[in-house]
């Protein structure tokens, strides 16, 4: 008896720890380097190694301005929580102030798809045809749709 539980034991024991394995192999990378966060363009699109390092280099001529636009984003995220809460607090919104801040949201918006449009444009002319057309049917949804357009 004390054999066979032994036994199941262990194999549930090997059975966990191949699970865990597995599923720790498929995580995205946690780091933070950009390297980390470029490899699935390299892995999934069986990028060679001359590809992945003009792709990077694109990546961090782009990045000061999309990390600009991304700290203008979330200023303005914070704007609106003010007048949303201005709103809630008081019931009065300055409309005027409101209606220049929808238009310079509207601006930062279009930037922010116009600049990452570019990113992936200039990535997708590093590729080959194939590899060009899984990375665009990957990202071309997204791009499309203009989900930075939270407010209108």
């Amino acid at each position: 008896m004390k054999r066979t539980l032994l036994i199941v034991l262990l194999g549930l024991t090997a059975g966990l720890l191949a699970h865990f394995c597995w599923f720790m192999s498929l995580q995205p990378c946690r780091a933070n380097g950009l390297d980390c966060q470029l490899q699935w363009m390299k892995t999934e699109l069986k990028l060679s190694d001359e590809q992945f390092a003009r792709i990077k280099t694109i990546h961090e001529e782009s990045s000061p301005r999309l990390l600009a636009l991304a700290a203008q984003v979330a200023r303005m995220r914070e704007e609106y929580d003010a007048f949303e809460h201005e709103r809630t607090t008081s019931g009065q919104i300055d409309f005027l102030e409101f209606a220049h801040f929808v238009e310079q949201r509207r601006a930062v918006n279009r930037e922010c798809l116009t600049s990452t449009q570019r990113l992936v444009a200039d990535a997708a002319r590093v590729m080959t045809a194939q590899q060009r057309e899984r990375y665009l049917g990957l990202l071309g949804p997204v791009l499309q749709s203009g989900v930075h357009s939270s407010i209108n």
